[in-house]
């Protein structure tokens, strides 16, 4: 486990670009009653800078996370 915070898309996709494109992502959200979810849609608008700002959305809560997605997460 990495302790690295991903606050660019540039960092986000260097963060992706050592596994194969056709592997399936999730989100995981909540550590305290930790969740998993699809990706939904991806979407920029402006910061109060006006600089673009991109968001990726949550989409269909798909369970709980797993124990060893907690584990590795750094959650339990």
């Amino acid at each position: 486990m990495t302790d690295t915070t991903i606050a660019t898309v540039g960092e986000l996709i260097a963060a992706l670009d050592h596994y194969d494109p056709a592997t399936p992502v999730r989100l995981a959200t909540q550590p305290a009653y930790p969740l998993e979810h699809l990706l939904g849609r991806v979407a920029c608008t402006l910061d109060r800078d006006d600089q673009p700002l991109v968001w990726l959305g949550a989409s269909d809560q798909v369970g709980y996370v797993p124990a060893p997605v907690a584990y590795a997460l750094g959650w339990s």
